[in-house]
C-alpha cells in the first residue's frame, strides 16, 4: 500500500496514472465523492493490488444498534469482535436491553465469524454515567450477584460471546469493589468459554487524581479480566480546546504505564474513528465543538479550499477554514494517522485495537490492518 499526500495541481485521474492503478480503486479506498475533488495536503490510501478482507491485527468495533447495515456488513468482515453498545442495569441488578432490536447486529456478527459482546453501561436516567447507579448496585451483593446472573442468561440466549464492562467516573471508595464485579463477572463468562474486557481510562500514573482515573486499578483490574481496553484517546473533547483526539505522544505515555501494571498480551489501545470542529477563540464553558467524521473533515476542507496540515508530533492532521467572521479548527483522522497507530500498537506489542465506534465507515482504517505502507 502506498500513502500519497496531496499536492497542488493533483487529480485523482493523475495520480492513477502515475502509480499505475484503477483509478476506482483510490475512488472505493478513500470514500471519494464525485467530482471526485481532492485537498491539498489530503492523505489518500492507494492500493496496488486487489486486497482481500483479513483480520491482521484483533480488532474489536463498537457499534450502537442504529448503525447502517451496510456499514457494519462493510466493517464486519476486519473484526475480531463487535461490541454491542449497549445494556444498562438497575440498582437492583435487573439488566436493560438497548432500546432498539440488537439481534440482527448479533446474527450478522456471527455470520462473518465475529464474535459479538455485550456492552454493559451505568446510565443513569439523563442519559450520561452515574457513579450513584455503580455505587448502590455493587454495595449491595444482591444486587451484584443478580446483575451477573442475568448477564449469564442474556450470553446464553443471545448468542453472544463475551462482555465488555465499560463503567466510567466511578467513585474512589467503590474501587476495589469493582475490581471484584468484574473478577466475578470474568468467573462467569469462563463456565461458558467467553471473555470480558474491563474499559480503563487513560492514567498516566497509578496515584493520577480524578474522577475518571481514582476507580480504577490498572494492576487488580488486569489480573480481573480476560482483556483491558484502554480508552486513548478523548485529549481533543467536545468541551475542551482545540487539539488532536488522540495524539501519539500523550497515548505512548498512557500506554508506557499500561504496559507497566498489565502483561502486553492482556491490553487493547482504543483508536477514535471521528474529528472535532472547534470554532476560535476557545472559551472555555462556552464553546461546544462538534463531532464530524474522517470523510466528512476532507470534504469540509474541500468546501472551503482548506490546506490540511500534518502535526509531527502528535501524528495527526488538521486544518483551519473560516465562514463568515468565524475561524474553524478541525482535527481528525487519516491513513498517516491510524498507521502511526498501528505501528504504535506494534511496537509494544499489545494484543490488538479497540474501535470508537464504528458508526461511520471509515475504509483505510480496516485496509491499513494488514499492509506493508510506503510515502509519497
Amino acid at each position: 500500500m502506498i500513502i500519497y499526500v496531496v499536492k497542488e495541481g493533483d487529480s485523482v485521474d493523475r495520480i492513477a496514472t502515475q502509480f499505475a492503478v484503477p483509478v476506482q480503486w483510490i475512488i472505493e479506498a478513500n470514500q471519494l465523492a464525485y467530482p471526485y475533488a481532492l485537498a491539498i495536503g489530503q492523505a489518500l490510501l492507494i492500493l496496488t493490488e486487489s486486497f482481500m478482507a483479513n483480520r491482521g491485527i484483533f480488532a474489536n468495533g463498537f457499534a450502537y444498534p442504529f448503525i447502517n447495515p451496510w456499514v457494519l456488513q462493510q466493517t464486519l468482515p476486519f473484526l475480531s469482535e463487535l461490541s454491542v453498545f449497549s445494556y444498562g442495569f438497575t440498582p437492583e441488578g435487573e439488566l436493560i436491553e438497548p432500546v432498539l432490536p440488537v439481534d440482527w447486529m448479533v446474527d450478522e456478527a456471527l455470520t462473518y465469524g465475529t464474535s459479538p459482546v455485550i456492552t454493559l453501561t451505568p446510565f443513569g436516567p439523563d442519559g450520561n454515567f452515574s457513579n450513584q447507579l455503580i455505587h448502590r448496585m455493587l454495595s449491595n451483593t444482591t444486587a451484584r450477584n443478580f446483575l451477573i446472573q442475568n448477564l449469564y442468561e442474556e450470553v446464553l440466549q443471545g448468542g453472544y460471546r463475551g462482555v465488555n464492562v465499560d463503567f466510567e467516573y466511578i467513585l474512589a471508595e467503590d474501587r476495589d469493589l469493582f475490581t471484584e464485579f468484574v473478577r466475578d463477572v470474568t468467573l462467569m463468562m469462563e463456565e461458558l468459554g467467553g471473555e470480558v474486557t474491563v474499559d480503563l481510562a487513560p492514567k498516566t500514573s497509578a496515584d493520577q487524581q480524578g474522577l475518571l482515573y481514582e476507580g480504577k486499578d490498572y494492576r487488580a483490574l488486569g489480573e480481573a479480566a480476560t482483556r483491558v481496553f484502554v480508552m486513548t484517546y478523548e485529549w481533543g473533547y467536545t468541551y475542551g480546546p482545540a487539539m488532536a483526539v488522540a495524539p501519539l505522544d500523550k497515548v505512548r505515555q498512557v500506554l508506557d504505564y499500561a504496559v507497566s501494571e498489565i502483561p502486553k498480551e492482556k491490553i487493547t489501545m482504543g483508536i477514535p474513528n471521528y474529528g472535532y470542529d472547534w470554532t476560535l477563540p476557545y472559551v472555555r464553558g462556552e464553546s461546544k465543538a462538534r463531532t464530524i467524521g474522517n470523510i466528512e473533515a476532507v470534504q469540509i476542507a474541500i468546501a472551503n479550499q482548506a490546506v490540511i496540515e500534518f502535526d509531527e508530533k502528535a501524528q495527526t492532521p488538521y486544518f483551519h477554514y473560516v465562514v463568515g467572521n468565524t475561524t474553524h479548527e478541525v482535527w481528525f483522522e487519516d491513513a498517516r494517522s491510524i498507521w502511526a497507530k498501528y505501528n504504535l500498537l506494534r511496537e509494544y506489542p499489545l494484543y490488538g485495537f479497540g474501535c470508537w465506534q464504528i458508526s461511520q465507515l471509515f475504509r483505510p482504517m480496516w485496509l491499513l490492518m494488514d499492509g506493508n505502507v510506503e510515502y509519497y
